[in-house]
């Protein structure tokens, strides 16, 4: 029960309370020019829980089993992170340019830039070197998918708003990117008011 309650604690808070964009403002390339269409967003949202929760797996059995044993961390923990990234990027671009044509055109140079997303590369790091406590490999898990699902949701609340400034009248110097980084500054604030309701105990 004590787990079930620490996994859920874990889950609100990379999701809501330390959202990787609104609160930590990792991974805004692909949040501001991916969220134009809510479709695309949702394809964006699903590629990245899927490889933040998988390289959280890999990840973890590697520093665990390989580079905390032999004394590797400082030298090898960062760039074997970055391969197990890409590699599971390189998966999941052949599977999507194989189902969904479409998305994978809508998604275009974003979706193999998954692979240096600052968010993905957080979340392993998080569980491992930066965990602030020593994570089980459910929890590191846990903290995977429950961080992408939160990627998710911010994308497809800021695709929603961007949908809706299109039939808006917006000043002509505020269009495009401008009125998209006001808009993120207005949803991280109102994100900031789970701070106070989720904290993640030591």
């Amino acid at each position: 029960m004590d787990q079930i309650v620490l996994l859920l604690q874990i889950g609100l808070y990379v999701a809501l309370a330390n959202n990787f964009v609104l609160g930590q403002f990792l991974g805004l390339c692909p949040f501001i020019g991916v969220t134009k269409k809510t479709s695309s967003a949702f394809g964006m949202g699903v590629a990245v829980t899927f490889v933040m929760t998988m390289a959280s797996v890999v990840t973890y059995c590697i520093y665990e089993y390989l580079l905390v044993p032999y004394g590797l961390v400082d030298v090898l923990a960062t760039g074997s992170f970055i391969l197990v990234i890409a590699a599971l990027v390189q998966l999941i671009e052949m599977v999507i340019r194989k189902t969904s044509p479409g998305l994978y055109q809508a998604l275009g140079i974003y979706l193999p830039l998954i692979t240096t997303n600052c968010a993905v590369l957080g979340v392993a790091l998080l569980n491992t070197t930066k965990a602030p406590m020593h994570y089980t490999l459910l929890e590191a898990t846990a903290q995977g998918f429950f961080g992408g699902a939160g990627f998710m949701i911010a994308m497809l609340l800021m695709s929603g708003v961007r949908e809706s400034l299109e039939h808006s009248n917006v000043p002509k110097a505020l269009r495009g990117a401008p009125i998209a980084f006001i808009c993120t500054s207005i949803m991280a604030l109102a994100f900031m008011g789970f701070s106070g309701i989720v904290t993640l105990g030591k």
